[in-house]
């Protein structure tokens, strides 16, 4: 059934690729995107096939007047990118909990199902691994300036809570945990488009700390398929998520996969948090997601490896 979707952040690495997986089954697609981290280039080859507008979320009267003319709301749009967050931490919480709160309540007026993009940095540093929807925070200190988009992202998942508590909001949270592919920047410190491009030009790999740190890693195309399984599941309502990936693995061994898989002359580099960022950074030794929530809800599970994710980024980048 043809659906009326707006999206926020439609411009934006995962916005633009799921603009392409409505656009393929035929729904119609409406965008709001400042384009401060998104870009027109990602949603260039739609052409009209998307209406376009460009503003901000928190232009309460913009976004009512979009809302009011969908029927699902997804909510991707965000201030993000660890440079970017010690660089701007107060236009970040302004767009980041301000921004989702009009959001939230425009869906809220106008009685549509919404589903909001939070973060895997909600969990702070806490160190049980994997980690499940209902695990604590654990948080630095608030002079730790990276914490604020933790912190920011929690307010909005429980200003998003309290909503369907009291007012039967239909809204679906989800947890991102690091979502990887073709069109995602490296400018704002994502690891793997950042080495790929490095290899490819075969300059140095730069890795913070010794690379002992441990990630998991999620296919764009993958994270795509489980948000559409989500808002396509009723159950799913007033229920938290994560998506992510499986098979954890060091910074260190995946820029040594990398040099391997793109033939690159590369060497690896590394260099002390202090030296890298402002003041204000702090890192986590292991970051890995519990995703039998979803799978159990929805059937979903992750289907693409690193090895292709490689692939599909430094295909991206020729």
């Amino acid at each position: 059934m043809l659906m009326r979707v707006f999206i926020t952040g439609g411009a934006g690495f995962i916005g633009s690729h799921l603009c392409d997986a409505l656009i393929s089954r035929g729904d119609e697609v409406t965008i709001l995107d400042n384009l401060s981290t998104g870009s027109h280039d990602n949603i260039a080859h739609l052409g009209d096939k998307i209406k376009v507008s460009q503003g901000d979320i928190r232009d309460q009267a913009l976004v009512e007047s979009l809302v009011a003319n969908s029927e699902l709301v997804l909510h991707m749009a965000a201030a993000l990118g660890v440079d970017n967050i010690l660089e701007n931490p107060i236009e970040s919480i302004s767009t980041n909990f301000y921004g989702s709160e009009v959001v939230l309540n425009a869906a809220l007026k106008y009685d549509k199902r919404i589903l909001i993009a939070s973060t895997s940095e909600i969990y702070g540093k806490n160190s049980k691994q994997p980690l499940s929807e209902t695990d604590d925070r654990v948080i630095g200190t608030p002079q730790k300036l990276r914490w604020t988009y933790s912190d920011a992202k929690a307010l909005e998942e429980a200003t998003a809570h309290f909503l369907f508590l009291t007012k039967q909001l239909r809204v679906t949270t989800i947890r991102f945990f690091n979502t990887v592919g073709p069109r995602q920047t490296g400018k704002y410190g994502m690891v793997i488009p950042r080495f790929v491009r490095a290899a490819i030009e075969n300059k140095p790999l730069k890795i913070f700390g010794d690379g002992s740190q441990t990630r998991v890693f999620c296919h764009i195309s993958d994270s795509v398929k489980a948000i559409l399984a989500l808002v396509g599941n009723d159950k799913t309502i007033g229920e938290v998520f994560n998506i992510g990936g499986k098979g954890e693995i060091a910074i260190l061994e995946l820029a040594k996969m990398i040099i391997d898989q793109t033939k690159s002359k590369s060497e690896i580099t590394f260099t002390d948090y202090e030296d890298a960022y402002t003041t204000g950074f702090e890192e986590m030794a292991r970051r890995v997601p519990e995703i039998s929530k979803i799978t159990k809800f929805t059937g979903w599970e992750p289907k693409l490896g690193l090895d292709t994710i490689i692939d599909d980024v430094s295909k991206s980048y020729h």
